[in-house]
């Protein structure tokens, strides 16, 4: 009996799971995300014949979004560092959502690409703002998990997209196919106002069990104290961050293919009707949902049974995820389609595999109070992958005819990411800020 009284209160009950609640919305915010960016993929057949627009134009168009999204990524996360997660995403979420439905109102390829710009804008402050609520919600041995988990929300948006996007425009057109998507995100970011909080000490739902959980669990301590221990350019001193960075942008390199080009290839290159292209787009997708909540479960496993170091673990599950990535080379030379895609699919499955190693990186190593400082970083550089890839994509299709020496490219951009995390990337631990 005296044992039991000597143990704190908050053993003696059991912890809520308020965070997953947290991830929840993380998850649904990144799915909403993607949905909202692929729609002009989906509806890029349509688009480019009614409003009489160039494979080479609209490669400029579905780069456009990644301009303004890279860009303010550093800023984006400065905010949420600075402000609060609560405001930065809940914001991010709004201001896109705006964007999404204002596309609707397009003429051509000028406001078109304005519009893709607006929605940059928006879309610049979810995973920064993600990053920062997992490092301030879950403890270290969850890190993966939740990483994993709220990323693989891209590829079941993007999935969901394809058929249902597809399904809305021959139900009401694509203009107003824009205006019901946007309307969707709008919904969430009240919920978000209404529910999230920004730590588990100030959330009228968390019990103390949880709290206790939650912060016994971390290496880095996150409270109330907001200060930020050093510029954002002082990140770039660190090895470990330009590893982060340029490993990322081979990953979406690859990865952004399958939200932008991959519709016209299957409609364009496999001789495939909407509706089928619709759901066979999707499977890639899907594969990568399943593969990176898998993944970022197994690495976690892997580390808090200390088989393998940290280090080792995040290398281990990135050079693998790109090793499975270069199969999109593979499938560029299959004869049948149903070979094609699935080695799309591998590919699509390694890039996520390395995603949820991608997303667990920022809080292993952000000094205390920049993860999103540190996400944003890492997602900036990742994304002018974003802007490279459609443009360049479009120039070989256009030039060539064909997206074959477009897919071969691509692995050899996997083939650079490989040799960066095997020879750059160093010991994954926190930066420490001098003193």
């Amino acid at each position: 009996m005296s044992d039991v009284a000597a143990l704190p209160a908050s053993s003696l009950v059991k912890a809520t799971k308020i965070r997953w609640i947290v991830a929840g919305l993380m998850w649904s915010a990144i799915a909403i995300n993607y949905i909202d960016r692929t729609v002009l993929s989906a509806a890029a057949p349509h688009l480019s014949a009614e409003l009489s627009i160039p494979a080479d134009q609209m490669g400029f168009i579905l780069s456009a979004f990644f301009w303004s999204y890279a860009l303010l990524q550093i800023p984006a996360g400065y905010f949420a560092d600075r402000f609060g997660q609560k405001i930065g995403l809940g914001a991010s979420v709004g201001l896109w959502s705006v964007a999404t439905s204002a596309t609707g109102l397009a003429t051509g390829f000028y406001s078109l690409f304005a519009m893709r710009l607006g929605l940059g804008v928006g879309e610049a402050g979810a995973y920064p703002s993600n990053a920062g609520i997992a490092s301030k919600w879950f403890p270290d041995r969850e890190r993966a998990t939740i990483s994993g988990l709220f990323d693989s929300a891209s590829k079941f948006g993007g999935a969901v997209a394809m058929p249902l996007i597809v399904w809305l425009i021959a139900l009401v057109g694509w203009r107003m196919t824009f205006v019901v998507i946007g309307a969707i995100g709008v919904v969430w970011a009240i919920i978000w106002w209404w529910f999230y909080t920004e730590t588990p000490e100030t959330h009228p739902m968390a019990n103390k069990a949880e709290v206790d959980y939650i912060r016994d669990g971390q290496a880095m301590k996150h409270g109330e104290d907001k200060t930020i221990p050093m510029r954002w350019y002082e990140l770039l001193r660190y090895r470990n961050i330009w590893a982060m960075c340029l490993g990322f942008f081979t990953i979406n390199y690859i990865s952004y293919f399958f939200i932008t080009w991959l519709p016209m290839y299957l409609v364009k290159e496999k001789g495939m009707g909407m509706i089928q292209m619709g759901f066979i787009a999707a499977l890639p997708l899907l594969s990568g949902l399943v593969a990176e909540i898998v993944a970022g479960m197994l690495s976690d496993r892997v580390v808090r049974s200390k088989r393998l170091s940290l280090t080792a673990t995040r290398k281990l599950f990135l050079i693998a995820g790109l090793s499975m990535a270069l199969c999109i080379g593979l499938a560029a030379v299959a004869e049948s389609v149903a070979l094609t895609v699935a080695l799309l699919c591998i590919a699509k499955a390694g890039t996520t595999i390395a995603a949820s190693q991608v997303w667990a990186l920022p809080g292993d190593v952000a000094p205390k109070n920049m993860t999103s400082v540190v996400a944003g970083l890492q997602n900036m550089v990742s994304n002018f992958g974003g802007v490279v890839g459609p443009i360049v994509t479009g120039f070989i299709v256009a030039q060539t005819g064909s997206f074959t020496a477009a897919l071969v490219f691509s692995a050899g951009i996997g083939m650079l990411g490989i040799l960066n995390y095997a020879l750059l990337l160093g010991k994954v631990e926190p930066i420490r800020a001098a003193a």
